[in-house]
């Protein structure tokens, strides 16, 4: 989001315009140094805490810091429902080898065993059979009053009349006062109920759920039928939480900012310290920038009469371009990106992916490319050879050096392949042999290739940020990333929608963080010199 006398950041279309309003009012009073002092000694929000306070530490009770754990559980739950289109809730299958899972076997293998010869007995005993009807009733209901929920008015509780209908019809079939009576006389149909139970599942079932329904109905065993009754019943309620999940989200995505800023503040205000690893995150770019500015000032013909001046943005962007690097597994990501900590590590490990192949291509082209031009189709094989083979290389136990050298014979396999195709020479094992080297030292610190497509990729990335809202077009590839055009723009795209929405979320706790950092000391003094040159 911009600020003020600067140009506009991404911008994801998915918040309203209303929410990003606020949020670049929150940072409208970050603007450069030529602001005035007043405009960053006043807080960016009502709510927004300080996050460096010279008060002493509060000692926290652990009620405090349970609430503060539910305030997270919340946030981030809504948080994924709302950015994950493919979330879902999925049923706790004990794996059968564990413990629990034999435990529960036996459990529940005992107790069907126990109702089988009770209603193989003479008489049959039916005491067990009617509480099972009963809890079948009950799920019953309740999947009848969530199925019947019209989406939009689930805070009115209002339910339709249709569902009141076949709730009441349920309610007179598996009556168990009745079913008692008639068991009493043996004149139960324990048969004729579950077949009922069928069918009225079949009517309000998902219809992923229709095979399971047919197997019920050519199942002639009542105990077996009324043990899957259960199965496919607790199948039916984890469709309609999914279903409900899905009928909310469009809800929740418009009121996701104000929630998830309201929800963080109150974890402040439980946790002060909540904003420690933020802090320092934002802290580290601001010293990274220092440094590059005197180090430019430092330079022969350049002007140093004046002190370096950072632009809010530019230390914000830079932040979060720092995550396209980060150590996910040694090191703490900010509190304020918790939430997308998943999503950034997916990013950035498919992103040095995409690394990987850009160097191997450039390689390629640069020793063979001459030999090979015109033949895209030869570029597009060597592309996906690369991609199979590169697969899980961000795991500890993944051999990149190993792989690199496949892939480089692999390659040298394809040219030649093609080379002999055109009726041209193959390849000489001299040019084999530096191709082969080559990739394998690209896994190599500070290798000059893998420098300087990490360099463009990220030079790539930060044009991202400072695209206009709503963005226009995708800013052009750097040279050297055409062959992952495609991919390189789609994770782009992802990239700046996650740092927008974070933006739009927390932009008044970065406002506070940056006025401190940038205009707390040596705000008076840069205010003062401002207001004696106008």
């Amino acid at each position: 989001m911009p600020f003020n006398g600067e140009k506009q950041c991404v911008g994801e279309d998915q918040p309203s315009n209303s929410d990003s309003s606020r949020f670049s009012e929150s940072m409208a009073s970050l603007s450069d140094y030529e602001c005035s002092r007043q405009s960053f000694t006043s807080d960016s929000s009502s709510k927004s805490s300080s996050p460096a306070s010279t008060s002493p530490p509060r000692v926290v009770t652990f009620d405090e810091v349970m609430a503060a754990a539910r305030n997270l559980s919340n946030m981030t739950l809504a948080h994924e429902i709302a950015v994950n289109e493919n979330f879902q809730l999925k049923q706790d299958a004990l794996p059968e080898s564990s413990l629990a899972g034999r435990v529960r076997h036996i459990v529940h293998q005992a107790f069907w065993d126990v109702l089988e010869s009770e209603l193989n007995a003479e008489p049959p005993e039916y005491e067990h059979a009617i509480k099972l009807f009963e809890e079948i009733r009950e799920a019953t209901f309740l999947h009848v009053m969530m199925l019947f929920f019209i989406p939009v008015q689930i805070l009115l509780s209002f339910l339709t009349p249709g569902g009141n209908r076949l709730r009441n019809q349920i309610c007179e079939v598996l009556d168990t006062d009745l079913i008692r009576q008639q068991a009493e006389h043996s004149a139960v149909d324990i048969q004729g109920l579950a077949n009922y139970v069928i069918s009225t599942m079949g009517k309000l079932c998902a219809p992923v759920r229709d095979d399971d329904i047919r197997e019920l109905k050519a199942t002639s065993n009542i105990v077996e039928v009324l043990r899957q009754i259960f199965h496919v019943l607790d199948l039916m309620k984890m469709d309609m939480v999914n279903f409900t999940i899905r009928s909310l989200r469009p809800h929740l995505q418009r009121q996701l900012i104000d929630y998830e800023r309201t929800k963080f503040q109150e974890i402040l205000e439980e946790t002060p310290s909540a904003l420690d690893q933020t802090t320092e995150w934002i802290k580290e770019s601001v010293h990274e920038e220092l440094l590059s500015l005197s180090e430019a000032t430092l330079t022969p013909g350049a002007e140093n009469n004046s002190k370096p001046s950072l632009s809010p943005t530019l230390v914000l962007n830079n932040s979060y371009l720092k995550l396209l690097q980060w150590d996910y597994q040694k090191k703490e990501l900010p509190e304020t990106l918790m939430t997308d900590g998943a999503r950034l590590q997916e990013l950035t490990e498919k992103l040095n992916q995409l690394k990987m192949i850009a160097c191997l291509a450039l390689i390629t082209n640069n020793m063979v490319g001459a030999l090979t031009e015109g033949l895209p189709e030869l570029a597009v094989r060597l592309k996906r050879i690369s991609a199979v083979l590169l697969e899980g290389m961000n795991k500890e136990t993944f051999n990149l050096k190993e792989v690199l050298n496949s892939i480089g014979i692999q390659t040298c396999v394809e040219v030649n392949k093609t080379l002999m195709e055109r009726g041209l020479p193959a390849l000489n094992a001299e040019v084999q042999a530096n191709l082969v080297g080559q990739f394998s030292s690209i896994e190599e610190e500070d290798n000059p290739i893998w420098s300087l497509i990490d360099k463009r990729i990220q030079l790539y990335m930060k044009s991202l940020l400072c695209l206009p809202s709503p963005p226009r077009g995708m800013p052009p590839i750097p040279g050297g990333l055409a062959v992952v055009q495609q991919e390189l723009e789609s994770l782009g795209s992802q990239y700046a929608n996650i740092v927008n929405l974070n933006k739009q979320v927390y932009g008044p706790f970065y406002a506070n963080i940056l006025r401190k950092l940038l205009f707390g000391e040596e705000a008076t003094g840069k205010a003062e010199a401002s207001s004696s040159t106008n």
